[in-house]
């Protein structure tokens, strides 16, 4: 048993790092560049979806990269439910989540205090 919780625990831990190292490696300015898809949705103070349930589409500024890049792995693989992020991350390389990863986190979310 205590074997068995030591492998699994490595395997958590290498696919965390993988997924951590694939996040910094990512290029702000390539993801600049990529973020257009993004912005629609994603660059509206309160946007929501209503198809198919309403959902508040949070902000991405200022998110961890490795949060980004772990949240569109899962749209990807269909463990994240939302079929508009599921297209749109199905479209995405590795690289390109990696990308974005980088600018989002690099950027900030604009408050009311701050403006």
């Amino acid at each position: 048993m205590n074997r068995k919780c030591t492998l699994l625990f490595a395997v958590l831990a290498s696919a965390l790092a993988a997924s951590a190292s694939a996040a910094e490696g990512g290029d702000a300015q390539a993801g600049h560049s990529k973020a257009s898809m993004c912005q629609g949705c994603h660059g509206i103070d309160g946007y929501r979806m209503a198809f198919p349930e309403v959902y508040h589409v949070p902000r991405l500024g200022g998110q961890h990269s490795a949060y980004i890049v772990k949240a569109l792995q899962a749209y990807k693989a269909g463990s994240r439910n939302n079929a508009t992020m599921r297209a749109i991350a199905a479209s995405l390389s590795e690289k390109d989540m990696a990308d974005l990863a980088a600018y989002y986190s690099a950027t900030t979310t604009a408050t009311a205090s701050s403006k």
